[in-house]
């Protein structure tokens, strides 16, 4: 069995050791050691059965060991995820797929640290990029492609033949109809229905989506 490590050890940190219970129940292939987290006040702490070893400087301590953040917000993934990669060059990513998944596995790929959770469809051809968070009982349709560092909350349905760009995030029970590109660093509402491109850096609501305000890039 392979060290497994939670960075992030919130609702989505919790949810996440379940998935890999689940998984060792069909197959074992984890012992989970436990998670890092930055907040001072989890250091030590037992959380659900498993204990908070440290913060972001503690990976050093378990270089063989696989990660996976569990961090629903996409920006603040890609953060920890980068600043964890500089402390520990060559750290490995592991990739959680629910038991009750259905993947086209032979015409999809699925990338390094992604968290897909239950009775999520991925049919054929599809392309998921690394450190993508997916929630339970979406689809992705054929051809689709979804960058790194995406998150789709539970109840996502991702059309054929579209792309989200790269720390876009899917407000719960949203749809994203074919051929729609949703840009870089967007955030679409809960509930919303996405019927026309959305450009990159805003917030977009409603059915159809609109935006409503665009965000300020950080210098």
């Amino acid at each position: 069995m392979k060290d497994l490590i939670i960075i992030g050890a919130g609702g989505l940190g919790r949810e996440t050791i379940w998935m890999a219970e689940r998984i060792n129940a069909v197959s074992p292939e984890w012992n989970i050691l436990g998670f890092i987290d930055d907040k001072p006040s989890y250091k030590g702490k037992i959380i659900d059965g498993y204990r908070v070893l440290g913060n972001s400087a503690d990976v050093a301590t378990y270089p063989d060991a696989y990660y996976v953040c569990a961090v629903g917000n996409a920006a603040i993934r890609k953060s920890a995820v980068d600043k964890i990669t500089k402390i520990l060059p060559g750290i490995k990513f592991a990739t959680l797929i629910d038991p009750a998944c259905v993947i086209c596995s032979g015409r999809s790929k699925v990338g390094k640290g992604c968290i897909i959770c239950a009775h999520t469809y991925i049919t054929v051809d599809t392309k998921i990029g690394d450190h993508v968070y997916f929630g339970a009982d979406g689809t992705i349709g054929h051809d689709a492609r979804v960058d790194d560092f995406v998150t789709c909350y539970p109840g996502v349905n991702v059309a054929g033949a579209t792309h989200i760009e790269t720390t876009s995030e899917i407000g719960s029970g949203s749809q994203v109809i074919q051929g729609i590109t949703v840009g870089k660093g967007t955030i679409v509402g809960a509930g919303s229905v996405v019927i026309r491109d959305l450009p990159a850096d805003c917030t977009a609501v409603g059915a159809p989506a609109k935006p409503i305000k665009f965000h300020e890039k950080k210098v």
